[in-house]
C-alpha cells in the first residue's frame, strides 16, 4: 500500500472529551490515598501545599499549551523536543521516557486494581492482570472515540467520588474567622518547610497534563482545543483538590488521617457513621480509567515515533476500520503485563518522578529556542518568554529538592 494510501488517526476528540481525559489522568487514583500522605507531611496546611503544587505545574502547563498549539500531533514532548534541539537521539529518549513513565504508572495502577479487588473477592494477581489488560486493551483499539468516552464516563465515577467527600463533609467545615486563621501558616522555617514537602508530594497529584498532548493529533481544531483543555483541566483538579483537603482536616483530626491506608474512606466513614464501600468501587473504577489512559498515551507516542521514523515500522501500524494504532496497543499492554506480574516495580516507579522534572525542564527549553526562532506563529495562542524560564528555574529547584531529600 503507497505511503498516502495509508489509514491515518481520526479526528474526533472535542473540547469536553479532552477535559474529561485529563481529569482522569490527573485524579487517577492517587488522590484516594495522597491525602493521608500528605497529613503527615504538611499537617493542616494541606490546602497550601495543593495551592504552591499547582503555581509550579501552571508554568510548564502553560508550555504545554503554546506546544500543542504549535505542535498538534502524536508523540508531544519528542516532537516538542526536536523542533528545539533537532536531535532525533534525543527525542527518542524523551518520548520513550515518557512511554517508560506510562507503563510503569499502568503497572503500579494494575497492582493498585488487585489490592481494591482483593476487599471483595480473591483471585490470582497473575490472572486479573490478564482479564484486566486484555479488557483495556480491546477498549483501547476499538476506537479513540469509543476509549474516550469510557474514559469520559469512568472519570464522571471517579468525581461524582471525590464530590460524595466534599458533599457528606461539608457541614464539618467551620467558616469563621477563628478557622480562617488556623490556615494562615506562622513565617517560621519549620512550618514553610512542611508546605514545601506537602507541595512536592502534591506536585504528583497534579501530574498527567502532559499526557494530553499525546492524542493531539485526534483532536478537533487542535490549536483552539489543546490549550484550553489543559488549562480548564489544571483549575477544576485544583478545585477538587483544594476542597478534598478543606473537607478532610475538618473531618478527621490530622494525625488519624496520617496514619490511615485509606484516608477518603476514613473521611466518609467518620462523616456519615457507615461503611465506605461505595468509594471503594468507585476505587476500582478509578484505576481501570488510570491504566485506561495510560495505554492510550504510550500507544500514540509509538505510533508518533514510528511515523517519525525513530521507532519500528510496526508500531505505525493504524487499523483501516477502528483508525487506531492497533500494534502499538497491543505492544504497550504487553510491556505492562511483563512488568505488572515478572517485576519489582516500586523502584522503577519512584525514578519515574526523576524523569519527568528532567523532560518537563528540557521541553520548556525547547520552548525557548523555538521562540527565539519563531516568536509569533500565525493563529497560534502565545505566552511571554518569562514563563517557560520561571518554569525551568522551579522544575530544576524540585528536581535538586528530590536529589537531596531522596524522595
Amino acid at each position: 500500500m503507497d505511503s498516502i494510501d495509508k489509514p491515518k488517526l481520526k479526528r474526533n476528540v472535542t473540547l469536553s472529551m479532552l477535559v474529561f481525559y485529563g481529569l482522569g489522568n490527573i485524579f487517577g487514583a492517587g488522590i484516594y490515598v495522597l491525602i493521608g500522605e500528605m497529613a503527615g507531611l504538611a499537617g493542616i496546611y494541606i490546602p497550601l501545599s495543593f495551592l504552591l503544587a499547582c503555581i509550579v505545574v501552571s508554568f510548564t502547563a502553560l508550555t504545554y499549551a503554546e506546544l500543542s498549539a504549535r505542535y498538534p500531533v502524536s508523540a508531544g514532548e519528542a516532537v516538542y523536543i526536536n523542533a528545539g534541539f533537532n536531535s532525533p537521539i534525543l527525542s527518542t529518549f524523551i518520548g520513550l521516557s515518557i512511554a517508560l513513565t506510562g507503563i510503569l504508572s499502568s503497572a503500579t495502577i494494575l497492582d493498585g486494581f488487585n489490592g481494591y479487588l482483593s476487599t471483595f473477592i480473591q483471585t490470582p494477581e497473575i490472572v486479573t492482570s490478564l482479564i484486566v489488560l486484555m479488557v483495556i486493551s480491546a477498549i483501547a483499539i476499538w476506537g479513540i472515540t469509543q476509549s474516550i468516552a469510557i474514559t469520559a464516563l469512568l472519570t464522571l465515577i471517579e468525581t461524582i467520588g471525590l464530590a460524595m467527600i466534599i458533599y457528606v463533609g461539608f457541614e464539618y467545615v467551620s467558616w469563621d474567622i477563628n478557622t480562617l486563621e488556623s490556615f494562615t501558616p506562622p513565617i517560621e522555617f519549620s512550618t514553610l518547610n512542611a508546605i514545601v514537602l506537602g507541595a512536592f508530594l502534591a506536585f504528583y497529584a497534579f501530574i498527567g497534563f502532559e499526557d494530553m498532548v499525546n492524542i493531539a493529533e485526534e483532536v478537533k481544531n487542535p490549536t483552539k482545543t489543546m490549550p484550553k483543555a489543559i488549562i480548564s483541566t489544571l483549575i477544576i483538579a485544583t478545585l477538587f483538590y483544594i476542597a478534598i483537603a478543606i473537607i478532610s482536616i475538618s473531618v478527621v483530626p490530622v494525625n488519624e488521617l496520617a496514619h490511615s491506608n485509606a484516608p477518603l474512606a476514613k473521611v466518609y466513614e467518620t462523616a456519615t457513621n457507615s461503611k465506605a464501600t461505595i468509594l471503594s468501587v468507585i476505587a476500582l473504577f478509578a484505576v481501570i480509567n488510570g491504566a485506561l489512559i495510560q495505554i492510550i498515551m504510550v500507544s500514540r507516542i509509538f505510533y508518533g515515533m514510528s511515523t517519525q521514523g525513530w521507532l519500528p515500522g510496526f508500531l505505525g501500524v493504524v487499523h483501516p476500520k477502528t483508525r487506531t494504532p492497533i500494534n502499538a496497543t497491543i505492544f504497550a499492554c504487553l510491556l505492562v503485563f511483563l512488568l505488572a506480574t515478572a517485576f519489582p516495580i516500586l523502584t522503577l516507579a519512584q525514578s519515574t518522578s526523576f524523569l519527568i522534572f528532567i523532560i518537563f525542564t528540557l521541553v520548556n527549553i525547547s520552548l525557548i529556542k523555538i521562540k527565539l526562532k519563531d516568536p509569533h506563529p500565525q493563529d497560534i495562542k502565545t505566552y511571554p518568554m518569562i514563563i517557560p524560564v520561571i518554569a525551568i528555574i522551579l522544575n530544576l529547584t524540585l528536581l535538586g529538592f528530590q536529589i537531596v531529600s531522596g524522595f
